[in-house]
């Protein structure tokens, strides 16, 4: 086995193995904090968060790909210029977070939010702060270190919200928590290699050539966050934020096979392809579908499981507040196959340098979310709010096709063959649970 390919598995068993560990963390805290908290306080921050989140990514740069694809991210000049340009767009974040609070809190008038978002966007200053060192771990593919500190930082600030929480049940819980986690990782980021240190630098053709990357790097993100998510944005407008939490509760279990695959596809398949783009192009996708085969055979029997049996697991963890939870759950995680055939793919343009495609793949799926989300709602309710929501992906993947089919890397016939693939075994098991006295997971209660 090559250096290459052994690193690339270690780096995957570590990724897949570091998000199961996180998600055991993330749900039980979840199970806690539902029950120390109203659905009310997790609509708030839902969109808090994706305010903070759009403004990231809104002003993405690619520092973190530069760093992970360049062919000078080793150098200490580049690195402490990406740390310095890091930490001027951590503040110019947490400035449009200021300058956009009370238009937000106006549109959605709530006066929380007024305070709210100063607060979470606050954890942006310190992210901008914390060492690169996470990013060259990413580079040289040592992804153990950096998925124990990211679990170790996810444990911190569970326990700093459940502890808030219990002793004081509100929304500040929440708000804080964030502040603080952002806090825990920005001082242990700094420790995370030892005689890494980062100090300011400007070097100009450091920064030329991140700029220049991420120009693209930027309209792909902006969009990027416009189709990932609007969805809570619009929704907020249209549903009570009691509603607007169940929901999130539904999205975020029905999305675990979706950030498994992007953090695979960030974490490990990005940094592979990086180094292989040399090799001749039909040599690069015949690698690329070798590899791809087994994730996605992997990705079809988890995602049939979690359509499945979803509602059942939402049932038994969650008190009936969230009920109307069970039957969203299964729609959203069907409709997500195409975003696994997307993410397992998509890093090829990205390490190609053709990052223009990604922009206009998000795109596609923004203007899906943005116009079909409100017709559907007022034409149909919320189940059809629901359902373009589960098959906003479509578009997504359509337009990532074609790019492949451009450069060369097309995976038409695999995709094919694994959808069909992922129906039988869908059929089979909801066969199954059928047979067993379950009845269908989508059971709809008004």
């Amino acid at each position: 086995m090559t250096s290459l390919k052994k690193r690339a598995y270690q780096g995957a068993i570590w990724t897949i193995a570091g998000y199961g560990m996180s998600q055991v963390v993330r749900f039980g805290g979840n199970l806690i904090l539902t029950r120390l908290l109203v659905p009310e306080f997790f609509g708030l921050m839902a969109v808090v968060n994706t305010l903070r989140i759009g403004i990231e990514l809104f002003s993405d740069i690619g520092i973190s790909q530069s760093i992970v694809n360049s062919k000078r991210g080793d150098e200490t000049a580049f690195l402490n210029t990406a740390w310095t340009l890091q930490i001027i767009r951590g503040w110019i974040i947490w400035l449009f977070c200021l300058i956009l609070t009370l238009p937000v809190a106006s549109f959605y008038e709530e006066e929380r939010l007024l305070w709210l978002i100063p607060i979470v966007g606050l954890s942006s200053v310190f992210d901008g702060f914390s060492s690169v060192s996470i990013l060259t771990l990413m580079r040289r593919m040592d992804l153990g270190k950096s998925t124990l500190f990211e679990l170790s930082v996810q444990v911190f600030t569970l326990v700093c919200l459940i502890a808030w929480a219990w002793f004081s049940p509100s929304i500040w819980a929440l708000a804080f928590g964030v502040a603080i986690g952002a806090i825990y990782k920005m001082f242990g980021s700094h420790f995370l290699i030892p005689g890494y240190r980062n100090r300011f630098a400007w070097d100009k053709d450091a920064v030329k050539e991140i700029l220049s990357f991420g120009k693209w790097m930027f309209m792909s993100s902006a969009l990027m966050f416009a189709s990932e998510q609007s969805d809570r944005l619009i929704l907020a407008k249209l549903l009570s934020f009691q509603m607007l939490g169940v929901y999130t509760i539904a999205y975020t279990l029905a999305n675990l096979p979706r950030q498994v695959i992007k953090q695979l596809s960030y974490k490990v398949i990005f940094p592979t392809i990086s180094n292989q783009t040399e090799l001749p192009r039909e040599t690069l996708r015949a690698k690329i579908i070798s590899q791809r085969r087994f994730l996605l055979i992997g990705c079809a029997v988890v995602l049939a499981t979690l359509v499945t049996v979803g509602d059942l697991v939402i049932g038994t963890l969650y008190d009936e507040r969230y009920t109307q939870a069970t039957w969203m759950m299964p729609i959203l995680s069907a409709g997500i196959w195409f975003s696994l055939l997307f993410y397992t793919i998509s890093p090829a343009l990205l390490a190609i340098g053709k990052p223009l495609y990604l922009a206009q793949s998000n795109l596609a799926r923004f203007v899906m979310i943005g116009l079909g989300l409100p017709l559907a709602y007022y034409s149909f309710g919320l189940i059809g709010a629901i359902i373009v929501i589960a098959i906003s992906d479509l578009p997504l993947y359509f337009v990532n096709l074609y790019g492949l089919w451009q450069e060369k890397l097309s995976c038409i016939a695999q995709d094919i063959q694994t959808t069909i693939l992922y129906l039988a075994i869908l059929a089979l098991f909801l066969y199954i649970r059928y047979s067993l006295g379950f009845g269908f997971p989508i059971q709809i209660n008004t």
